[in-house]
């Protein structure tokens, strides 16, 4: 049997890649889901296998690569019956070299929005969970007001700070051209016209999507990090304009 066709969808938090994900599931021939835990897994791989791992020296680089393409094989064992495979993880955008030495012919979807309306989103789910003591923050001084909550998050290696300079260097990296970068405000307000585009950039064969009946949760996951509607998906595609949430010295 073939194997799955692997790209992925990368970028910034809160602009469209569970939306996009939704979307292209619908595809039969696709397999989308938001953040899976392969690039994690990936990850401990790498550092299982370097110098910090005394017995690293009986791995040779041809086993490095075997036991790194296992995961993303075994993970994804269920949806091997799929033409097409999306992995989604914010790390996939500092991890091109990688990704060109594995799947030479794989793309990178960056779902990007203006960074003030990333925080602006991120902020308002957490007024919205007001009795919940969010999980993005790693101590009360950072909860504790608008200011420290924008600050935290912007951290190089936090939730903004981190997949906004994984974006940057991908887009400015010698593997841009397996990019394509595809704007919230764009996807939800012309969301035929942007998946014709995707599947133009995957020289995939066009589909039609609906784009009035999206389905998709993480109720559990968004649970654990107690914030309830992080990965909510409405059901109609649309573009809803309205005012931040932002003081004005937040929103540039």
């Amino acid at each position: 049997m073939t194997q799955p066709k692997l790209h992925f969808i990368s970028g910034l938090p809160r602009s469209g890649s569970t939306l996009l994900g939704a979307l292209l599931r619908q595809n039969p021939r696709f397999h989308a889901s938001m953040s899976s835990p392969v690039g994690g897994l990936v990850t401990s791989m790498l550092e299982a296998m370097s110098e910090n791992n005394e017995f690293s020296v009986f791995i040779t680089p041809e086993q490095k690569r075997a036991l790194t393409l296992t995961i993303f094989s075994t993970y994804y064992q269920p949806q091997a019956d799929k033409a097409i495979i999306f992995d989604t993880n914010r790390l996939w955008c500092s991890k091109l070299p990688l990704i060109h030495q594995l799947f030479p012919d794989a793309k990178v979807i960056c779902c990007v929005r203006n960074v003030a309306w990333v925080m602006d989103s991120v902020e308002r789910l957490i007024r919205k969970n007001a009795f919940d003591v969010s999980r993005l923050f790693n101590n009360p001084g950072e909860r504790s007001t608008v200011y420290t909550r924008t600050e935290a998050l912007s951290q190089s290696g936090r939730l903004v700070g981190f997949a906004y300079n994984a974006l940057k260097e991908a887009f400015y990296s010698e593997y841009s051209e397996s990019l394509l970068l595809v704007d919230y405000d764009i996807l939800s307000q012309a969301p035929d016209k942007t998946l014709s585009l995707i599947y133009q950039f995957l020289g995939e064969k066009p589909f039609e999507h609906d784009f009035s009946n999206v389905e998709y949760e993480a109720n559990e996951f968004d649970r654990r990090l107690n914030t309830n509607g992080l990965h909510h998906v409405r059901s109609k595609v649309e573009f809803q304009p309205r005012a931040t949430v932002l003081p004005p010295d937040l929103f540039a």
